[in-house]
């Protein structure tokens, strides 16, 4: 029977023994603790009892906020530089975001000098610029163009030109 639940009216031990009652079961097939249960049985028959399911009235735990010193400076880094122009690559195990560079870095930075936070923030902009990482602000330009290398200032233009002037005072005609 479809939806039929026996388990509902009766004990596993009254089916058994209706069950050997009438012949389906033989008394040498049956279970080990039915002379036990026979014997001595619960003072209170056991019965499925459908639990009553209220509406979710439980108090709701409230769960303590865990805030690292790091996500203080990580919160600072996205507001100020956002999340940068690539995308986080997650099918490398080893790669390491901007932001997480960022952190390395400040904390290093922390660790070796008695900045204040602003300051200490600036200072791993600019460290992160000398290692060739540049971080663009929200709506701005590259993190202090003044500390920046000159290196970094020169155009593409301005070295081919420089190459071919130093190309041409090299060159001796071949004969």
């Amino acid at each position: 029977m479809a939806g039929s639940r026996l388990e509902r009216f009766g004990t596993v031990f009254t089916r058994v023994r209706d069950l050997m009652r009438s012949g389906v079961i033989k008394r040498s097939e049956k279970p080990i603790w039915y002379d036990v249960y026979e014997a001595s049985p619960p003072k209170k028959d056991p019965l499925h009892v459908k639990p009553h399911t209220r509406p979710n009235t439980k108090k709701q735990e409230t769960v303590s906020e865990i805030f690292y010193r790091e996500d203080e400076v990580r919160a600072r880094f996205y507001e100020q530089y956002g999340t940068g122009s690539r995308p986080l690559d997650l099918s490398k195990s080893d790669f390491v975001s901007t932001c997480q560079r960022f952190i390395e870095k400040y904390t290093e930075l922390k660790s070796n000098s008695e900045m204040g936070d602003s300051a200490l923030f600036d200072e791993t902009g600019k460290a992160l610029l000398k290692e060739g990482i540049i971080l663009q602000r929200r709506g701005g330009y590259p993190v202090s163009a003044e500390s920046r290398d000159p290196v970094l200032e020169l155009k593409l233009t301005d070295m081919l030109a420089e190459q071919q002037s130093v190309g041409a005072d090299t060159d001796t005609p071949h004969t």
